[in-house]
């Protein structure tokens, strides 16, 4: 027997009030220049570049990143907008491809594009040369994960810290403090990136604090898959990894396989 979901659950579930304010905002703010503009065409045009997935194109990175929906649909276009690059076989360094989002999104943070370099180069390279498909499935686990691999940096920074006092406690640090952690902080945090943690005590510590997350996290099968390629591994010895699971690219939806990632677009992207 399931348990009905109350009216303000669901909304609050499916975010339906984000969208429905903005589409009142967007509204008002369109009628200041066109005053004869019809409301209730407005908003039909509105929910269904909503539904098409395309409503986060030329729009603030504040809302891009509002919800995993945003998030999700701002990765499809930006693959729609861009794969034919990556079909010449040009490749971009870091600086050109942040050129290219900010033609989507002007404000979009280059800091985000340059974690996205550190996934495809596990270090800072600005100049360094990658293709559009190794970057794609980077910047997608980048920010739709988001908050999820900063908690996987604290949890893999403290498994870290017990390796030289092996009988500790493994401690897991509170969301609050996770903010204040980063990983480029210190000469030390980029140390213990190279040298590594038993896998399947870094994942089960990670599906131990996904219980009480309040943001997206990838699928338990998507770690675990990752969990056995290597009886240990590094911070982004895993986050590689994720990036290059077919079984997280799956459950976001909304881009092909890495296979089929410069192919003709057919039919429309699943919500995340």
């Amino acid at each position: 027997m399931t348990s009905e979901v109350g009216p303000e659950d669901y909304l609050a579930k499916h975010q339906v009030l984000v969208y429905l304010e903005d589409a009142v905002y967007q509204l008002v703010d369109f009628k200041r220049d066109y005053p004869t503009v019809e409301p209730a065409q407005f908003l039909q045009e509105y929910f269904t570049t909503l539904k098409n997935s395309d409503h986060t194109l030329y729009r603030e990175y504040q809302f891009v990143r509002t919800t995993p929906y945003n998030r999700a649909s701002f990765i499809r276009s930006f693959w729609k907008c861009f794969r034919q690059i990556g079909k010449s076989g040009d490749l971009l360094n870091v600086r050109e491809y942040h050129s290219l989002i900010c033609l989507v999104c002007p404000d979009f943070p280059l800091e985000l594009i340059q974690k996205t370099a550190r996934i495809i180069f596990l270090e800072d390279a600005m100049d360094s040369l990658t293709s559009f498909a190794d970057f794609l499935y980077a910047l997608q686990l980048q920010l739709y994960y988001e908050e999820f691999l900063q908690r996987c940096f604290d949890i893999y920074d403290m498994l870290m810290k017990t390796v030289k006092s092996p009988r500790g406690t493994v401690y897991i640090p509170s969301a609050s403090q996770s903010a204040a952690l980063n990983p480029s902080s210190s000469q030390n945090s980029a140390l213990t990136m190279l040298e590594g943690v038993e896998s399947r005590q870094f994942v089960d510590a990670i599906l131990q604090d996904m219980q009480n997350a309040n943001f997206k996290y990838p699928p338990t099968v998507a770690l675990l898959e990752v969990q056995k390629k290597a009886p240990r591994s590094t911070f982004y010895g895993f986050v590689v990894s994720l990036a290059r699971s077919e079984l997280l690219n799956k459950s976001i939806g909304v881009l092909p396989p890495r296979t089929d990632v410069y192919h003709d677009i057919v039919g429309t992207p699943r919500k995340p």
